[in-house]
């Protein structure tokens, strides 16, 4: 695991296997709200303590989607690709293993587990195994990340 994150990795920095661990986050009622209403979807199942506790939860449970989204933007802090990254080309084999709580305290896990060089020589594919776990270890949502990364001297 890397104890100092670098910045701005280029393809050819990446060193498959290595393994990063974002700061912690803690899920909010209110952030679960705001989700609801940007996406538009008021499921009472995420708003309503009550009925989540009548469906077996112990209370309101996160957009599936707000946890994919919550990878995402707890990678961003380690500011790995904040100046590389041309696109993320999008998230694959991504499973919803266990409720998101309001109130867990949350990280992302991830590995470079491939790249690949692009068919334009000023970029290259790099893909993430990632986790979202809760404070205890376990895992509520895991991913695979595609991003086209910069290539140096281009």
């Amino acid at each position: 695991m890397t104890a100092m994150s670098p910045q701005d990795l280029h393809f050819e920095d990446v060193v498959l296997g290595e393994t990063f661990v974002t700061p912690a986050h803690t899920v909010t009622d209110e952030a679960i709200t705001r989700f609801a209403d940007v996406t538009l979807d008021h499921s009472s199942l995420h708003l309503d303590d009550a009925l989540a506790r009548s469906m077996g939860f112990p209370r309101r449970i996160a957009h599936g989607l707000y946890g994919l989204s919550l990878m995402e933007g707890l990678k961003s802090k380690l500011r790995l690709y904040d100046q590389t990254s041309i696109a993320s080309l999008g998230w694959d084999r991504v499973r919803f293993r266990a409720p998101i709580l309001s109130g867990d305290t949350v990280r992302v896990r991830f590995a470079f587990v491939s790249k690949r060089e692009s068919s334009k020589p000023d970029r290259g594919v790099v893909i993430e195994a990632a986790t979202l776990e809760r404070q205890d270890g376990t895992v509520l949502v895991e991913a695979e990340h595609a991003t086209l990364l910069r290539r140096r001297g281009t």
